[in-house]
């Protein structure tokens, strides 16, 4: 466990290093959803009337909830990145935790996702969002996004050891872009047809998405939802630890095990 701390923490400084000399990736990724909640806060906002809650107050939430799912998309590029330029054959040669490199890329996005949180939330209070619920629920709602972002960026990193190349991580990252469109992120579900209603409900950002509003006083659990929606905290919180269940393991042992590399080196 000590050797596990020790290299992950120098991983983590790697990463952190990494950041701070290529800030482009790092603005990029958290200018955007600034972006986006300026164009869907005003664009929308004023045509969209929702009983009982101000568009813009329901969509900062949501707006947070899919800048934590966008950890699949940099876990893959970076996790690909490093794998297909070498670096992590490198580190095998090394004297450390194998299961170290893949939780200290996990660690530093956490770091760098909380710090690029900040200004998007102070552009959601510009916006007119406050958090309505008490300091314990809004500590709560943190948490999940914490959670639910380390989980996602634990699926980014298998997908990008999986993948045949850096391009192919980058394409196949871009795609995910479509995940908060099928949710709750943006939009009501209730005024989707049966079929996609159900396959946004059961998006897990759906679920930590209105546990976030719900924990914030943003908005009430909606009726007639699916099980996750309906019990958004539990859903939430079930959603992160199976992602994290079933992506660590994998993720550690392709790490590890660099056959798994040389046979997909091969196969381009």
């Amino acid at each position: 466990m000590n050797a596990l701390v020790h290299d992950g923490t120098a991983v983590l400084g790697r990463h952190l290093q990494r950041v701070r000399h290529a800030p482009a990736l790092l603005v990029m990724t958290q200018t955007m959803p600034i972006v986006f909640l300026l164009f869907f806060g005003y664009v929308f906002g004023g045509a969209l009337a929702m009983p009982g809650t101000e568009y813009r107050a329901y969509l900062v939430p949501g707006m947070l909830v899919a800048t934590a799912a966008n950890g699949i998309m940099t876990g893959m590029f970076t996790a690909a990145q490093d794998s297909h330029r070498g670096v992590m054959d490198r580190f095998r040669t090394l004297p450390m935790s194998r299961a170290a490199v893949p939780l200290g890329q996990a660690a530093a996005d956490l770091v760098t996702t909380a710090v690029g949180l900040v200004p998007l939330i102070l552009v959601g209070l510009a916006m007119g969002w406050r958090i309505e619920g008490s300091a314990l629920g809004a500590l709560g709602a943190f948490a999940l996004l914490v959670l639910f972002r380390f989980a996602t960026t634990w699926v980014g990193i298998l997908l990008g050891l999986a993948s045949r190349s850096e391009e192919a991580a980058g394409q196949l990252g871009s795609a995910t872009f479509m995940l908060p469109l099928l949710s709750n992120a943006y939009l009501p579900t209730d005024g989707m047809p049966d079929w996609l209603r159900t396959v946004a409900e059961w998006n897990p950002i759906s679920a930590v998405t209105t546990a976030v509003r719900d924990l914030f006083g943003n908005a009430p659990v909606p009726d007639g939802a699916a099980w996750p929606v309906a019990h958004p905290v539990a859903g939430a919180v079930g959603w992160s630890l199976a992602l994290l269940v079933v992506c660590v393991p994998p993720a550690v042992r392709r790490y590890a095990a660099p056959e798994g590399r040389a046979r997909v080196r091969r196969g381009r």
